[in-house]
């Protein structure tokens, strides 16, 4: 993944909205949801959540598929690895053996 890539993904994932919605997708799978279902499970009027889908697609983050007049929307899984892959690439200096299991995520 390239610098100006990695920023456009990160700047569109430093919105709450946004990264409620991106993480939302990733917690769907390949199944996503339309907008409707979107808004209602993050809590965002629709034309607020329009802008935060449209940033999300510009970066590269989801991608939309038309089925007749509904939109389904997925996060792009393979976007999404290759920003990890990018953050983690010189990790602990390129040995692996080195970097410390993560811990368990509190919530």
């Amino acid at each position: 993944m390239e610098t100006n890539a990695a920023l456009d993904a990160l700047s569109a994932l430093a919105q709450k909205s946004r990264l409620a919605v991106f993480r939302r997708l990733v917690e769907l799978g390949p199944a996503g949801a339309t907008p409707g279902e979107l808004a209602e499970a993050v809590g965002i009027a629709a034309t607020t959540l329009s802008f935060h889908l449209r940033t999300l697609a510009q970066a590269g983050l989801i991608a939309a598929e038309q089925n007749g007049r509904s939109i389904t929307y997925r996060a792009d899984f393979a976007a999404m690895q290759d920003l990890v892959g990018y953050l983690t690439e010189n990790c602990c200096g390129g040995d692996p053996e080195l970097c410390a299991p993560v811990p368990a995520r509190r919530r």
